[in-house]
């Protein structure tokens, strides 16, 4: 029975032994992915920023510029992209609302981001643009990939429709999660003119006929959790002009918006909550559920071994019974 025991045990320790690798090199890049028909929002404020009033052409201070952003995705878009790219893809519909203070719009871009569901990559399909201008995205947007190193990486930039590196710069504690603190900087860059303007008649189109251009520079800062590659903070110290033409009288340059933009509280408070969950679910997948696997293993290894040494071990020989002294009658 013993030598039976240690069998069983022997062929549990290596069942273990195998489940560690396969669940880390194989169950999770097939796991954890980010899902094809995820909706989320995020509000961000700039408060007293400066923003253009399109009715007089002139600067102004407002209390405050709220940024909505909502991300969609698009299951049945992904589905026929995934049988082309061979991989599974994710295809987010996001938009980018800006509204003033009295909450009209002031400019709307929506994007259409395609990627790979577990790295991230961008995967280059039909449909892929930026305010309806079809772009080939180089690098991550939105996302850094699962289990994020300490490294800088490529960041697509959706106003100038290009790629610049994104510098990890630090390790820092944020809201009782360890994460990575990114900083981008974009210098003043020509781009193009939104295709929704707040003022009804005006267009890119007639905006250029005046000779007057746009013009963009941004500080991009996120704090991102490693695990699972997700921002739970992000802002911009973001500024834009218009320069020169007849639009602006004269003027060389008017700034079109300038604030320090932020997640709004509660939002931070969300999002943090729904990482904190989510990077459970992937430590799960590649370190605690591989490496208890691996200790179990080892444990009955032993185990089993220890069995088999003890059905081996020959048994002491049962003592003789040995005959006492006869007894003499008399």
């Amino acid at each position: 029975m013993r030598r039976k025991a240690s069998l069983v045990l022997l062929a549990c320790a290596v069942f273990c032994a195998a489940l560690s690798p396969l669940l880390r090199w194989y169950a999770f890049p097939r796991l954890a992915r980010i899902p094809a028909g995820q909706y989320q929002d995020m509000v961000l404020e700039a408060r007293n920023a400066t923003l253009l009033d399109y009715g007089t052409m002139r600067a102004k201070k407002v209390p405050k510029v709220t940024i909505v952003q909502t991300l969609k995705g698009d299951v049945e878009a992904a589905e026929k992209i995934e049988k082309t790219a061979g991989r599974p893809v994710v295809v987010w519909d996001s938009l980018s609302y800006v509204q003033g203070p009295d909450g009209k719009m002031v400019s709307k871009v929506p994007e259409r981001y395609i990627f790979d569901a577990h790295s991230q990559d961008p995967v280059h399909a039909t449909g892929e643009m930026v305010d309806g201008d079809p772009v080939t995205r180089e690098g991550i947007e939105f996302k850094w990939p699962f289990l994020t190193r300490k490294r800088d990486y490529a960041y697509f930039d959706a106003q100038t429709r290009t790629t610049s590196p994104i510098h990890y710069r630090g390790t820092r504690s944020f809201r009782g999660l360890m994460v990575y603190y990114f900083e981008q900087t974009i210098p003043w860059t020509k781009v193009r003119m939104p295709k929704t303007l707040p003022v009804q008649g005006i267009t890119p189109e007639s905006v250029a006929r005046t000779g007057t251009t746009r013009w963009y520079s941004t500080v991009r800062r996120f704090w991102v959790e490693p695990v699972t590659g997700a921002p739970v903070y992000g802002e911009e110290i973001h500024r834009e002009e218009l320069r020169g033409g007849t639009l602006l009288g004269g003027r060389a340059k008017v700034t079109a918006f300038a604030g320090h933009v932020k997640m709004r509280e509660d939002y931070i408070d969300h999002t943090v909550a729904l990482v904190k969950h989510n990077r459970t679910l992937v430590l799960a997948l590649t370190s605690y559920v591989p490496r208890g696997s691996l200790a179990l293993g080892v444990l009955l290894l032993a185990l089993s071994l220890w069995l088999e040494a003890r059905a081996r071990r020959p048994r002491d020989p049962a003592p003789t019974q040995t005959a006492g002294p006869a007894q003499v009658s008399a």
